[in-house]
């Protein structure tokens, strides 16, 4: 594992199997009746949040504390980022905490990256701007992989606004490494140029989409857009809502939250047998306990993955 978390393609296969194995164990002891370890007892997690978040801010925390680790939450909000100070003084100020992980969300790419140059803490990147969000790529392969087994083979179709979507970049790296064919699919204004180099197919239609085994859908992030990138909403919704039409039987659904009900998806596919949405929220906190254990901890434990997985119970 390395020393940050900064990009999917700071793992190999090895490494995303290595944490998906440790969330596996931690999934398991959720389960008991006491659910929280000791494995970072004494130890500050720092959550340096500059953009709104729900999901991913609220299962850090949660892991965070489930793992025992004292916490703090930071919004720029109502701190002295409101009086001008820069992301650099921030982070240095928050450093003489003596953290030992900093996990941080900016609306900058790049931004998670620079913050690791300025601490010594671990760093987790919790999304930066239209980048990558790795641990959300982790969390896609762990509900994947629960509910289809291994990836190899596999053909996901990422669709909707990859232009602006952090989670796409992310999640096709991770999706590739695991052996799965990505194809991404939108209107060619909410496709970015030359995003086949990240290993991925693309297509301007969903006439193929049946050809899916998985369909993972984005939303229209209109906070990151500045010009009209569709002529209507009601036209993108006619070529590109996934509703129970266009969505097969035996595909799985995936969405990062939170959904746009009547835009990107259909309420009925939504509410459907083949959506695995909760599951992928229930992913977060075991997924981001794995990844917070292996960057804090994992080194300590000097062994490859335990027989019997998983810390002792406090």
């Amino acid at each position: 594992m390395p020393r940050h978390l900064l990009s999917i393609a700071d793992l190999d296969r090895d490494g995303i199997e290595r944490i998906l194995a440790r969330a596996a164990s931690f999934a398991e002891a959720s389960g008991r009746e006491i659910k929280k370890l000791p494995t970072l007892r004494g130890r500050r997690v720092l959550n340096l949040f500059y953009e709104n978040s729900t999901r991913t801010r609220s299962s850090f925390e949660i892991a965070a504390k489930t793992l025992s680790a004292d916490v703090t939450n930071f919004a720029a909000s109502g701190s002295s980022v409101e009086k001008g100070e820069s992301l650099k003084d921030t982070v240095q100020t928050l450093s003489a905490y003596d953290p030992a992980a900093i996990v941080i969300r900016h609306p900058h790419a790049g931004a998670a990256a620079m913050v690791a140059r300025w601490t010594p803490a671990a760093v987790v990147n919790a999304g930066d701007g239209k980048h990558e969000h790795p641990t959300q790529a982790l969390l896609d392969v762990y509900t994947l992989t629960r509910r289809l087994g291994a990836l190899d083979g596999k053909r996901i179709w990422i669709v909707g606004d990859i232009e602006h979507s952090r989670v796409a970049r992310s999640d096709i790296l991770a999706f590739t490494k695991m052996g799965a064919h990505v194809t991404v699919c939108g209107p060619p204004t909410l496709i970015p140029r030359g995003i086949e180099a990240l290993g991925c197919d693309v297509r301007f239609t969903l006439d193929e989409l049946r050809e899916a085994d998985v369909v993972y859908a984005l939303r229209m992030q209109r906070e990151r857009m500045r010009d009209s990138y569709v002529p209507s909403l009601r036209e993108y919704v006619a070529n590109y809502q996934i509703d129970g039409r266009r969505l097969g039987p035996r595909q799985v659904l995936m969405h990062p939250g939170p959904v746009n009900r009547g835009v990107e998806l259909s309420g009925d596919v939504v509410d459907s047998p083949q959506a695995v949405i909760t599951a992928q929220v229930e992913a977060g906190v075991v997924v981001r306990m794995a990844v917070l254990y292996e960057l804090l901890a994992g080194a300590r434990a000097n062994a490859p993955e335990p027989a019997t997985p998983g810390p002792v119970l406090a």
